[in-house]
């Protein structure tokens, strides 16, 4: 079952097709008619919204006549950065720049399916689960860095010798399991907004679709937070010192 193309999709899939077999020939994948997918399109289209728009912020920072846009995103810092301080601890400013790029990537991968022609990337499970390994790898990087890796495979251990052989199966059961968490609440949520969403669009008109892309906007922040929340959780507990 092949999904609808977007137009986007489909003006990649007929103009930039040998890209997508060359990028997808590296991994060792066969050749196809037309290999891109919806949800990697949105993506590309949702990393160059993020760059254009950081582009267009970047030369009017100015510290006495800040503008709306500027406000917007101190606003945003001010928040990721008293979270970091609040899960992390003093030294969560550190760790700062990834939090704030999961937090708005993921964010704008879910409000870009509100606008009319497009979807969101985060409905399709390869999303969701490049950014919980993403979330994976780096608070694992950022343990072994913090505590070097001696010290943090102890923690695997837990505080007792004689429990280490019990401690050890569940730690790593735990560990493992947390970006199939993260990517299932992200995926799930997402879907099922949208989903809910192209229903209610198609059976009713005016007043009543607003209120539901009003909840599918709801959600799209409150899943950025939450992915960004438990990455900063799971930042704390590899870089903490006291295990």
């Amino acid at each position: 079952m092949h999904e609808t193309e977007l137009w986007i999709t489909k003006l990649f899939n007929d103009y930039l097709a040998g890209v997508g077999n060359a990028l997808t020939g590296i991994v060792g994948m066969a050749p196809e008619p037309r290999p891109w997918a919806n949800f990697i399109t949105m993506q590309l289209l949702v990393a160059l919204i993020i760059i254009v728009l950081f582009a267009i912020l970047k030369p009017r920072l100015s510290p006495d006549r800040p503008g709306k846009l500027q406000h917007t995103f101190e606003l945003v810092y001010d928040f990721l950065h008293e979270q970091a301080e609040e899960q992390v601890g003093h030294d969560g400013h550190h760790y700062l720049a990834f939090f704030g790029t999961i937090f708005i990537f993921i964010l704008f991968a879910n409000l870009i399916g509100v606008v009319p022609g497009f979807e969101a990337p985060t409905m399709v499970p390869s999303v969701p689960a490049g950014c919980a390994m993403a979330a994976f790898l780096y608070y694992n990087a950022v343990g072994i860095q913090a505590n070097g890796i001696g010290k943090y495979l102890a923690h695997f251990a837990g505080p007792m010798p004689l429990l280490a052989p019990l401690m050890i199966p569940i730690e790593l059961v735990s560990h493992l399991a947390r970006p199939l968490s993260l990517t299932i609440r992200l995926f799930a949520n997402m879907y099922a907004g949208e989903q809910v969403t192209m229903v209610f669009l198609k059976l009713t008109f005016l007043f009543v679709p607003a209120v539901f892309m009003g909840l599918h906007v709801f959600v799209s922040f409150l899943q950025a937070y939450i992915f960004m929340l438990l990455t900063m959780m799971y930042v704390a507990g590899a870089v903490a010192h006291d295990h």
